[in-house]
Parts: structure tokens; C-alpha cells; sequence
């Protein structure tokens, strides 16, 4: 009994010295990354119950923050407005392979989709939108057929504009041209997620801001959470993050209402986790709903797309025999709400800069490893 409990004891101190290594290792390796020039701030939360992980990481070069300040989630919103669809199909409200027609008004659909003199805009689905198979252009990225700037250029030019979703669509239409017939490719785009906001609001008749409240954010305690320009936390007065897009500030333009259905979400790191353990475990959406949103196309290597939820496969990624995998949605501020099933473990932050999107990926593998090491 005498060396069973030496034994055990002996075990417990290999653990915790694991664990001690590991967030020495995670503290560095965050702490190299806010060394480069162009990273103002980072906000880091590994988490895993099961391995008795729980890393909470913030520093900023300008303000003082902590692991509580909410930040611009950006692309990450598409999963909160994919499990909103979600949630109205399991109540019979809508099903994915309905046409969108069905929900939104001609003034939006005329036109909408017009590919080499055919018009495919009643040809499209709930489920093309989702899973960006539409072929329609992003108005925030794409270019425009007269040359004129697309919306992201726009933000800076006019800050003190707010978009209205029927001026983007209706840019989209009048600027751009889809790439392909719906279903017959793969292009990320922002366009498709305004009009699902749409939806949403259309088959609700709640605004995205309180369907997200009632259905995501209450039954969750998502306190810190809200959407940008249109609704407040309803428990965290901390400011939110400045964001960047070189030595530009976001944040604060008004001009960002561009950014809505498909990235308008603030957030913290512990609301995110909480939402995506949520999410896995199937208490916001069924569990057959949940598996048919994780239904992957192709995106690029080692990555592919559901329903608003992306999925990496860190061996085909990095050419190497890892089998991990993560399940989640970034945002092109350096955000970024990942599990890992191998691992059981969940990874959130951002480094508030468009340009650090790779560094935030990089950090995130690097982070999988040292667990997946030890």
C-alpha cells in the first residue's frame, strides 16, 4: 500500500510538472509573437477540462487589457449565424435545401445571380449560402467590374457610413459578377451571409442582434457577447480591442456595419469556448442537425468547409503523419475559435491585426503540439 501511494504521488508531480512545461512553452511562444512590429495586442485561452488545462493569456503594447476585454470576432460570427439557421430548421421553421427565395423579397433576388447571360438567382439554396458553393462575388473582398473599390477599401473612405444588408446585396449585384453556377464550386464570400442574416430575421421576426440574444447568448450566459454597432453586453462594460489593418484602427468606424451577418460578432475567449463546447455537445442545435452542418467541401489544402464551421487536418496542412484535427472558424483580425477532439482541447484568442492571420494559425498548431507532446 506504502508504494502504491508513493506511486501515485510520484505520478501526480510528473503531471504537474507537464502541465507547468507546457504553460511555460505556451507563455513563450505567445510572448515571441507580440514582439512583431505589427501585433499591437493578443488575447490567448487554451482550455481542457479533461487534461486540466486552462492557460489565460492578454497583453497589449498600447492599453491595458485582460482576458475579459471582448474583441471583434470577425469570420468566426459565420458560425453563430450558421447555428442560427440551424436552430430555426430544428424548430421546422426552414430547412437547409429551401430555396432562399422562399424567404427573402424580389427586390433582393432579382438579379441576384446572373451568369453568362442565365439567371440563376431562384436556383439558389439555404444550403449553397452556408457552405459558400453559391458562386456569388464578396462584396467586402472581390473586384468590381467598373474598377471602383470594393467595400473593405470603403471602410476608410467613408468611416462614418452605416451599411444598410440591402445596400451591400444590392452592391454585390450591381458591381460584381458570381463566379459559377451555385453548386458547381467554392468561394468565400460575406455576401451569403447578409442574406442569411436576412433570413434569420425574415423567419424570426427578431432582429440577428436578438434572436442571437434570446436563443445563443442567454441560454449560454454569453454575458460578454453582442453584436457590433447594434446591440450592447449585457454584463461586461470593458471596451472592446482595437483592431488594425496595418496602422489603420478599425474598431471604432462606423463603417464596419458592412461587417454584420458574417463577422459583426464581439466577443470574449471565455463566451467563444463556452459557445463551441455548447455547440459539440449538442445543446444549442440537434445532434443530426449538427453532423449535417459538418457536411465538407473542399477549401483549400487541408481545409475544408461545412455550415459555417471549418475544418483543418494539421497532416495534410503541414505535409506531415499528425492525425489532428480542429473544428471551429477564424477571422481575419487574427481570431480564432478552435477544438481539437484528439486532444480535447479548446483554443481561442486573436492578435487583432489583419495581416497576423497566418501567425494566429501557426500559434495554434504550435500550441497542439506541445500538448500533443507531453
Amino acid at each position: 500500500m506504502k508504494h502504491l501511494f508513493l506511486g501515485l504521488i510520484f505520478l501526480v508531480g510528473l503531471s504537474a510538472i507537464a502541465q507547468e512545461t507546457i504553460e511555460t512553452s505556451i507563455k513563450q511562444r505567445f510572448q515571441t509573437e507580440l514582439k512583431k512590429e505589427n501585433i499591437k495586442s493578443g488575447i490567448l485561452h487554451v482550455y481542457s477540462e479533461s487534461r486540466d488545462i486552462d492557460i489565460q493569456l492578454a497583453k497589449s503594447k498600447e492599453d491595458s487589457i485582460s482576458i475579459d476585454n471582448p474583441f471583434y470576432t470577425a469570420s468566426i460570427t459565420k458560425l453563430f449565424t450558421a447555428t442560427a439557421i440551424g436552430i430555426l430548421k430544428d424548430r421546422k421553421q426552414l430547412n437547409f435545401e429551401d430555396k432562399i427565395a422562399r424567404y427573402l423579397p424580389d427586390s433582393l433576388i432579382t438579379n441576384l445571380h446572373v451568369l453568362g447571360g442565365k439567371n440563376y438567382s431562384k436556383e439558389l439554396t439555404i444550403t449553397h449560402l452556408l457552405q459558400h458553393t453559391s458562386g456569388l462575388p464578396d462584396y467586402f473582398t472581390d473586384s468590381t467590374n467598373d474598377e471602383s473599390p470594393n467595400i473593405i477599401n470603403q471602410l476608410l473612405m467613408n468611416p462614418n457610413k452605416l451599411w444598410s444588408a440591402e445596400e451591400l446585396i444590392l452592391f454585390s449585384k450591381d458591381k460584381m459578377t458570381p463566379h459559377f453556377i451555385p453548386g458547381e464550386g467554392y468561394h468565400y464570400t460575406d455576401t451569403e451571409y447578409v442574406l442569411l442574416a436576412l433570413i434569420i430575421e425574415n423567419v424570426s421576426g427578431l432582429s440577428l442582434d436578438d434572436f442571437f440574444q434570446q436563443n445563443i447568448f442567454q441560454p449560454i450566459k454569453m454575458n460578454s457577447s453582442y453584436i457590433n454597432l447594434k446591440s450592447k453586453a449585457t454584463d461586461n462594460k470593458r471596451s472592446i480591442v482595437k483592431f488594425y489593418a496595418s496602422q489603420y484602427e478599425l474598431s471604432s468606424l462606423k463603417s464596419l456595419s458592412a461587417d454584420w451577418g458574417g463577422g459583426g460578432l464581439v466577443s470574449t475567449t471565455h463566451d467563444l469556448i463556452a459557445f463551441l463546447k455548447a455547440y459539440n455537445t449538442d445543446k444549442i442545435v440537434k445532434k443530426d442537425t449538427r453532423l449535417a452542418m459538418q457536411n465538407w467541401v473542399k477549401e483549400t489544402r487541408g481545409m475544408d468547409y461545412g455550415f459555417g464551421i471549418r475544418q483543418v487536418s494539421l497532416g495534410e496542412l503541414t505535409n506531415t503523419e499528425s492525425d489532428l484535427q480542429l473544428i471551429g472558424h477564424s477571422g481575419s483580425t487574427a481570431s480564432f475559435l478552435w477544438y481539437c477532439p484528439q486532444l480535447d482541447t479548446y483554443i481561442s484568442g486573436t492578435f487583432n491585426q489583419l495581416e497576423a492571420s497566418k501567425s494566429a494559425l501557426v500559434l495554434v498548431l504550435d500550441i497542439l503540439k506541445e500538448i500533443n507532446n507531453q
